[in-house]
């Protein structure tokens, strides 16, 4: 009886370990894929900056600096959709780090979209003041180029009229 009870003991002993050994690597997993989503993210800024300044670079008419918009709202929100996507794995690490251990449901699954409605969205994420001021401050340097350009055409028409008009 003795022994049955101390097979009875190790099995769930085993067991136990068993659901460690999962839990360790279902974080592991979901840790690679936050990790992922941080290094897009950056890889996403970098791409940004070397864009504009491409775009800015270009010789041709003026209305070329309207092209440097093109990238910068593109990856604004590329940007965004990763960290959402990082939220979304956040979320999914600490249901594991909390649930794992007292049931075995949904195990590996790594669809972070159950936690969709404790995330914000998108177009939010697009204004949060973690991506707003690097994106917006690079939209505040354009339209200020924009003006800047702009507006020596605009001394230079004025300087024009005023020759011509001969006052």
């Amino acid at each position: 009886m003795l022994g049955l009870i101390m097979v009875s003991n190790q099995l769930k002993e085993d067991e136990i370990m068993d659901q460690e050994k999962i839990l360790i690597e279902e974080i592991k997993v979901v840790q690679d894929i936050i990790k992922r989503m941080a290094s897009n993210s950056f890889s996403v800024k970098t791409w940004t900056i070397t864009l504009i300044v491409a775009t800015l670079l270009f010789k041709g008419t003026n209305n070329h600096i309207l092209i440097a918009f093109i990238p910068l709202f593109a990856f604004w929100f590329l940007d965004s959709y990763y960290l959402q996507q990082e939220r979304l794995f956040r979320q999914v690490h600490n249901w594991i780090t909390t649930y794992r251990l007292d049931n075995e449901d949904e195990l590996f699954n790594m669809n972070p979209t159950r936690f969709k409605d404790k995330v914000q969205t998108v177009p939010r994420i697009m204004f949060s003041i973690s991506i707003l001021p690097f994106y917006g401050g690079i939209f505040i340097m354009l339209i200020s180029y924009i003006v800047i350009v702009y507006f020596k055409y605009l001394v230079l028409l004025k300087d024009c009229l005023l020759r011509c008009s001969g006052v």
